[in-house]
């Protein structure tokens, strides 16, 4: 059976976490019908129906009204029984899109039919958005080895929503208690990284974090460390020059930007820079590769950390682990890490639905959408 370990367990069964790097309290939304937030199940055959499954289960009744999963019957039904030992809850909305059954998913072996399924969950879920059915979505894993079977294309969720929702630019943030960090180049092969970088990107993306960090977690100033691409940050270009040709300039380039207030510093020798953010140095790191800064996340704060797509007209949110199929049925998944990405996509859209209540009329595509009956949404 499941267990939360979480001592700060969220979603109304306990008490709920800080937003991350705030210093604030975390506070359950106000209005439960002013925001919905999509569910999707990921992989049918790895851990993702198991921990949606605990998630919800461990809701209170408030948050479940808000939710809609984005899955087949069948398989949420499975997963219910398995984690709770009973049926889906009644005020539990599940947009049934009928392309599985149980037996065709089977736990811990991928199917050719699994692989169609996740990505039709993801498609769904993309409708309901553009219809403003949802405000904001959390994606339990995918395996893209199996979706590319299926006729995805994208390296990843990040890419896929950017291209879906025509956000024309995104950058995958890890939040976590200790570590909040963004990554320059997203799935990118180690030996591509170099060539991904430019001055331009890495700049905006700098920006692009920060304003997160300000209009989403409410933080006024930030503390910015960019790390270099190379050992000991190039050594005066030593070993390396990208942190002379491009990290420097687009510190620079940023810092200009940003304007006074926001502290950039950079570029910094990346294993001290790291050791600095978990003694309260940095609120940010910038790292110029995916692994570069998930080592350390997964680390420090493997099991609360929360993968977040900056960028998008709508609040993203994910775990920071795979499908795991080796754990697929075992009982021994580990939910924090999707409890804290839902807990986190209910505060940011709270946050979000503030600021535009503040602000008065805004742009749909970032409205906090109305409650929807899934007839209206197009598949």
């Amino acid at each position: 059976m499941l267990v939360c370990r979480r001592e700060e367990c969220t979603l109304g069964c306990v008490s709920r976490s800080p937003i991350p790097g705030s210093g604030q309290p975390a506070h359950r939304l106000s209005d439960p019908k002013t925001a919905r937030i999509g569910l999707t199940l990921g992989d049918p055959s790895g851990i993702g129906p198991e921990i949606v499954a605990f998630a919800v289960s461990r809701a209170s009744r408030a948050v479940r009204s808000q939710l809609m999963l984005f899955g087949d019957g069948p398989i949420v039904e499975r997963a219910f029984a398995q984690v709770t030992g009973q049926r889906v809850p009644a005020d539990v909305e599940v947009v049934d899109r009928g392309l599985l059954s149980a037996d065709q998913a089977v736990l811990g072996r991928p199917s050719e039919a699994g692989a169609r399924a996740q990505v039709g969950y993801l498609e769904a879920a993309v409708s309901a958005i553009k219809s403003h059915a949802i405000a904001g979505l959390v994606t339990a894993p995918i395996s893209k080895h199996e979706a590319r079977k299926a006729g995805f294309s994208f390296p990843g969720h990040t890419e896929f929503l950017a291209e879906r929702l025509g956000a024309e630019r995104v950058a995958m943030m890890f939040a976590g208690p200790t570590i909040n960090a963004v990554l320059a180049t997203t799935h990118v092969p180690l030996a591509g990284v170099s060539r991904a970088l430019s001055r331009d990107d890495l700049a905006a993306t700098i920006v692009l974090a920060v304003r997160a960090m300000q209009d989403d977690f409410g933080r006024e100033s930030v503390r910015v460390g960019v790390v270099g691409l190379n050992p000991h940050a190039g050594e005066n270009g030593m070993i390396g020059a990208e942190e002379i040709e491009i990290i420097a300039p687009a510190i620079e380039r940023a810092r200009r930007q940003l304007g006074p207030g926001i502290s950039v510093s950079g570029p910094l020798v990346p294993d001290a820079a790291f050791r600095a953010a978990v003694d309260g140095v940095h609120d940010l790191v910038v790292a110029m590769y995916h692994d570069q800064a998930l080592i350390p996340v997964k680390l420090i704060d493997f099991e609360r950390a929360v993968n977040v797509t900056l960028g998008l007209p709508i609040v993203r949110t994910s775990p920071d682990h795979g499908v795991a199929y080796d754990l697929a049925g075992t009982g021994k998944a580990r939910p924090e890490s999707f409890c804290a990405a839902l807990d986190l996509a209910l505060d940011l859209v709270e946050r979000r639905s503030q600021r535009a209540a503040a602000s008065g009329p805004t742009d749909p595509a970032t409205d906090p959408a109305p409650t929807t009956n899934n007839d209206d949404i197009e598949f």
